[in-house]
């Protein structure tokens, strides 16, 4: 599969990497065999790229995937891992002493003495702007805790304020066919700077697969039916923040735009793939089935001009609405 770099690091991801929210909890029940199956299958196809975080499972995510690099020392799997959700979401919290606490749990789980990237988890707002924060990051740099470090942001005005920091290696932020907004600003500004982008939440929590109707019921204990309205976390990382119903009615008009050979999954992971500064795509997977089709959306052939306007128009005229003002 096709590497991209992220420049101001030098590491090397997979086009299409792994999200691995899933492998810890909040999308229903998760079996551990299936998890080291879907890891075993991604690898298998290419995917050089885990992204996990500290909150996902209480740390079951990281472990799962120390779990199964443990076995396979052949692999070069490049790991970012996220911190700062453990704690109250206020600034004050975001200080090097949590850091170093942070992250001497996430190398345990991880079963690493350096983490290849780790990122800020959506932090609040003003961290960004706090000179404290990128000297304390530059410090577990230093004391070879981390190789490099990264943001994962709500906002493009967030994701604009870290990209000007010089010690930024990435930026993580929703984008896919129902959030076009980076494409405006964060996208050339990152590609000018040298900072990766890692495209999170491509399927759109799984509307943009097209499987899901009105009528779907989702598990208690998925935030696809506890966080719809925003009630545990942003609402954005839920369906991209678009309303249920809107988008449930949207995806059936994006499946229909899939060329031949291609399911709506793999246009959206094909669309985003294409977008210029793009530097891995990091869809989810709950089986070895549905790893296998993410990754082989890297081999289709690039969309037509045709296709992309006519996804364009029909963000434009379903979805931007909704979100370009929130996000």
């Amino acid at each position: 599969m096709e590497e991209r770099t992220f420049s101001r690091s030098q590491q090397h991801a997979s086009v299409i990497g792994l999200g691995t929210w899933q492998l810890g909890a909040d999308w229903g029940d998760v079996d551990d065999k299936e998890a080291l199956k879907v890891l075993e299958t991604a690898a298998e196809t290419g995917v050089t790229f885990f992204d996990t975080a500290d909150v996902y499972g209480d740390g079951r995510s990281e472990q799962t995937i120390a779990a199964f690099l443990s076995g396979r020392p052949d692999l070069h799997v490049m790991v970012a891992t996220k911190m700062g959700r453990r704690v109250e979401q206020i600034p004050e919290n975001y200080v090097l002493d949590n850091f170093r606490a942070w992250n001497d749990r996430s190398r345990r789980n991880l079963g690493v003495d350096r983490i290849d990237l780790v990122q800020l988890h959506c932090p609040p707002t003003p961290v960004y702007s706090s000179d404290e924060v990128f000297d304390a990051l530059d410090t577990l740099v230093a004391e070879e805790r981390i190789a490099a470090y990264g943001v994962s942001v709500e906002t493009c005005a967030e994701a604009l304020t870290a990209i000007a920091r010089p010690g930024v290696a990435s930026v993580q932020i929703i984008l896919n066919p129902f959030r076009m907004k980076p494409l405006y600003e964060v996208l050339p500004a990152a590609r000018e700077a040298g900072v990766g982008i890692i495209a999170r939440v491509p399927l759109a929590s799984g509307l943009l697969s097209g499987k899901y109707t009105k009528d779907t019921v989702f598990p208690e204990n998925d935030h696809r039916a506890y966080n719809r309205h925003g009630e545990s976390f942003d609402q954005g990382e839920t369906f991209s923040g678009v309303d249920y119903a809107t988008g449930v009615e949207a995806a059936a008009e994006f499946s229909a735009l899939a060329p031949e050979g291609f399911t709506p999954a793999q246009l959206a992971l094909r669309w985003i793939v294409q977008q210029p500064g793009v530097t891995t795509v990091i869809p989810g997977a709950r089986s070895p089935e549905q790893a296998r089709a993410n990754a082989s959306a890297a081999a289709l052939p690039e969309l037509s001009a045709e296709t992309l306007d006519a996804i364009r128009e029909l963000y434009e005229r379903r979805i931007k609405e909704q979100v370009e003002a929130r996000w």
